[in-house]
């Protein structure tokens, strides 16, 4: 069964609204066989990335880029993650108070560097997610969830 690791650093209700979306669309049962594994950024593992069929990532943009605990995750599994998890499918999402540029630049650049394969377009809030908002974080878990279970 593929699995699917979603790493997100959730400090506020706006990321979190945004989190439990994506993990709804993740998680709906007309996506059969797909499990679901959820992480904080800051315990996500080496392990975790090299169980994982493909990965959500979530974060706040917080001073032009994106969380510390997100820029963590990756240097922690950066090098030891990067020859085996090469060509994996990957989607994100990033909420901001007013711009994403940065945090955007960041992990395309990073998840460019690991090889990995967005197959979803990314989605990016500033301010409280309203309800095309929600839907689209919802739209992109179900798009890599059901992208692993093909």
């Amino acid at each position: 069964m593929p699995t699917l690791l979603i790493v997100h650093h959730t400090p506020s209700p706006n990321c979190q609204a945004m989190f439990e979306a994506v993990v709804s669309g993740a998680t709906t049962p007309e996506i059969e066989d797909v499990r679901v594994v959820r992480r904080a950024a800051l315990s996500a593992t080496v392990s975790d990335v090299l169980a994982a069929d493909g990965f959500l990532l979530g974060t706040p943009a917080n001073l032009g880029y994106m969380s510390g605990a997100l820029k963590h995750f990756f240097d922690q599994v950066y090098y030891p993650c990067l020859d085996e998890t090469r060509g994996r499918p990957f989607g994100y999402y990033v909420h901001g108070g007013n711009d994403v540029t940065g945090a955007v630049r960041g992990i395309e650049s990073i998840t460019t560097g690991l090889g990995w394969r967005r197959v979803a377009e990314p989605v990016t809030l500033t301010g409280e997610p309203d309800k095309k908002g929600v839907e689209s974080c919802w739209e992109l878990g179900a798009t890599v969830a059901a992208g692993l279970a093909a």
